[in-house]
């Protein structure tokens, strides 16, 4: 078998620039130090009182029931009521592809637990954080908010807050359910991205 032709590999190593290392080595501590953050903050639940607890909406299963993230969230909220740290429930979700209104399946089981259903406000539009923390801008001068406590996983709580911040409330703490599950690694990773994104000028 005539060999002369046939190319010849050398056993080399990709070859990486100090900057692209230093760059990586930052970036790298940047998220570990913000997601540090991220989980102490998200899972600080602050004893405060509230004028209005805010649950964020999440998946609604084919069969109409709740998903155990979003009926944890719901059993956080309705602690917070039950314990006199709220006045009232704000329910906030959207359209899911299952079929369901989030805000009125969270009213639902609120109202099942106790809850007068005059204490509940529901909104079907919060599709998103950003919208559900406008949507409830739209309450404060009609029922005299001038305190929040978020209601959502640790790691949703930092950057909700700070939206809500950014909409004119000042008074903002969080309160979150002890639930954790093997995405909460992916999420954490979102977070992240979407954090720094809500700064971005729109």
């Amino acid at each position: 078998m005539d060999t002369r032709h046939q190319p010849v590999f050398k056993g080399s190593k990709l070859k990486v620039s100090p900057l692209t290392k230093a760059f990586i080595i930052l970036i790298v501590l940047w998220f570990s130090i913000h997601t540090s953050v991220i989980i102490i903050d998200g899972m600080n639940n602050t004893p405060q009182n509230a004028d209005l607890g805010v649950v964020l909406g999440n998946k609604v299963n084919e069969d109409g029931s709740l998903s155990q993230r979003l009926q944890k969230r719901l059993e956080r909220a309705l602690s917070l009521y039950k314990n006199g740290r709220v006045k009232m429930l704000f329910v906030s979700g959207g359209h899911g592809h299952e079929g369901f209104n989030e805000g009125d399946k969270m009213r639902d089981f609120l109202i099942g637990k106790g809850v007068p259903a005059a204490l509940i406000i529901t909104d079907n539009q919060g599709d998103n954080t950003l919208k559900t923390v406008k949507n409830t801008a739209k309450l404060k001068s009609n029922y005299h908010i001038e305190s929040i406590i978020v209601v959502s996983q640790y790691y949703h709580i930092t950057r909700t807050k700070m939206l809500f911040r950014k909409n004119g409330f000042d008074k903002v703490f969080g309160a979150s359910p002890e639930y954790l599950e093997w995405r909460d690694g992916y999420s954490l990773i979102r977070e992240f991205v979407a954090f720094y994104s809500e700064l971005l000028p729109t």
